[in-house]
C-alpha cells in the first residue's frame, strides 16, 4: 500500500485546523508551517513545522515533504511563491493566480480589464488624488491598502474633503481609493476549481458584518432572487476560470442598487463558508483537500432548507472552559467549533452552527449560542 499524499498548508491559524479535521477522514496526511507553537492548527495536527511565511529557507526545507501546497492565508510573498515554483514545488493556488487575492488592486485592475463589475477605483500616490477621485464618483469614499488588510483592518471611511486622512494615504504607502457603494445585501459565493477544469459551487450566502468583521452567514441568501443569486454564481465560477484559480475560491459581493458587485477574492477556505461543515454534503475544507489533489469534487448541496453561522468573539471576560457547558445545555441541537485560541475582546475563537426549516429561529439559536459562548449569558434585546 502506498503512502497516503500529503499536503502542505503555509499557515497555522484556524482554516488549517478545520481542513486538518476534514483530511483524517480521507486517509490524508496535512502537514502545517505554523509561526508558533500554541497557534490552532500546531495544537492538533501531528505533523507541524514552525517557520515564517516570509522565509524561503523555511518554505522550501517545509516543501520537501509536500506532494502539493496550499495556504490558509495571503501571506507569502509572490516574490518567494514563484521561487518555490521554479524549484518544482506544486502550489495550487499558483502564484500567478494567488496574486489576485493578495494584491487588491491588482485584483481590481484585472477584474475590470475582463468587464467583471467592480466599485469604481483608482490608485492613491499623494491624498490630492483622493480628493480629484471624489470630485468625479462624489463623497463618501473608502480607502483601502493595497495588501494585508482583513477583518476590517486596512479599510478607512471618508466622508468628505475636511476629514484628515489617514496616515496610510501617503505617496508609497500602498493605498487605492473606491467609491462608497450604496448596499442592499453583503454577499459571498463559494466555487471549488480542479486543475482538470471541474468547478463546483456553494449556494450564494448573505453575511452579516459589524466593525469591518463577519458576525454572521445566511445558507442560503434569504433575500436574494433566484435570477441575482444565479448571477453571483456564474460570476465566482467565470473568475475562477479566468485566473485559473485551484482550490477554493470565495467572491465578497455587494448587492448595491444596480446590481453585483464584486468586494473581494480569497483563495482558500472562508469565514463566509464554515456553514459548509455540517451545512452541505461536501464541506469547503473537503472540496479544497479534493480541489488541490485534483481529486473528482464533491456534492456541495445544503442538508437543510437554512443554515446560519455566527462567529463566537471574545468579550471582556469571556472564560470558554466556563460558557462552553452554558452554551451546550441552552442550545444542545447548535454544532460548536472552538479554535483553541487564548480569548480577548473582539478576537474570533470560533463558530456555531444551527439549521433547520425557519431563518428566525435558526439565526435566533445561533446567535444565542454565540452569546452564551461569549459570557455565558444571551444576547440584549
Amino acid at each position: 500500500m502506498s503512502d497516503p499524499l500529503v499536503v502542505g498548508m503555509v499557515g497555522g491559524g484556524q482554516l488549517a485546523r478545520m481542513t486538518h479535521q476534514a483530511a483524517i477522514p480521507l486517509g490524508l496526511s496535512l502537514r502545517v508551517l505554523a509561526e508558533r507553537a500554541d497557534d490552532g492548527a500546531a495544537l492538533v495536527a501531528h505533523d507541524v513545522e514552525l517557520g515564517s511565511p516570509d522565509d524561503l529557507a523555511a518554505l522550501t526545507r517545509f516543501a520537501k515533504g509536500c506532494d502539493v501546497v496550499t495556504f490558509d492565508h495571503e501571506h507569502v510573498p509572490t516574490a518567494v511563491l514563484q521561487t518555490l515554483e521554479h524549484d518544482g514545488v506544486v502550489t495550487r493556488p499558483s502564484s500567478s493566480a494567488l496574486v489576485f487575492a493578495q494584491d487588491k488592486l491588482a485584483q481590481r485592475r484585472r477584474l475590470s480589464a475582463l468587464g467583471l463589475p467592480v466599485p469604481a477605483y483608482a490608485e492613491v500616490r499623494e491624498p490630492a488624488d483622493v480628493a480629484a477621485f471624489a470630485a468625479d464618483h462624489g463623497w463618501p469614499v473608502v480607502l483601502k491598502a493595497v495588501r494585508g488588510g482583513y477583518d476590517g483592518r486596512g479599510v478607512w471611511m471618508v466622508d468628505g474633503p475636511l476629514d484628515a486622512l489617514p496616515g496610510a494615504a501617503v505617496p508609497g504607502s500602498g493605498v487605492y481609493v473606491e467609491q462608497r457603494v450604496p448596499l442592499v445585501h453583503e454577499l459571498a459565493v463559494q466555487v471549488a476549481r480542479r486543475p482538470s477544469g471541474e468547478m463546483r459551487a456553494w449556494p450564494v450566502v448573505e453575511t452579516v458584518q459589524r466593525n469591518g468583521i463577519c458576525v454572521e452567514v445566511v445558507a442560503p441568501a434569504p433575500r436574494l432572487s433566484p435570477g441575482l443569486a444565479a448571477d453571483a454564481e456564474r460570476l465566482a465560477l467565470r473568475i475562477a476560470e479566468e485566473l485559473d484559480v485551484v482550490g477554493v475560491l470565495a467572491v465578497e459581493l455587494f448587492e448595491a442598487p444596480g446590481g453585483l458587485l464584486v468586494n473581494e477574492l480569497a483563495m482558500r477556505p472562508h469565514n463566509s463558508g464554515h456553514w459548509s461543515i455540517e451545512g452541505a454534503r461536501t464541506s469547503q475544507f473537503e472540496q479544497h483537500l479534493r480541489a488541490v489533489l485534483d481529486w473528482p469534487l464533491g456534492d456541495p448541496t445544503p442538508l437543510a432548507p437554512v443554515i446560519v453561522m455566527a462567529n463566537v468573539l471574545g468579550g471582556d471576560d469571556t472564560d470558554l472552559a466556563r460558557t462552553l457547558p452554558i452554551a451546550l445545555a441552552g442550545e444542545p441541537s447548535v454544532s460548536v467549533h472552538l479554535y483553541g485560541k487564548q480569548a480577548r475582546p473582539g478576537r474570533k475563537l470560533g463558530h456555531v452552527t444551527a439549521m433547520g426549516s425557519d431563518v428566525v429561529t435558526v439565526r435566533a439559536s445561533a446567535r444565542r449560542a454565540a452569546a452564551l459562548l461569549r459570557d455565558g449569558r444571551e444576547e440584549d434585546a
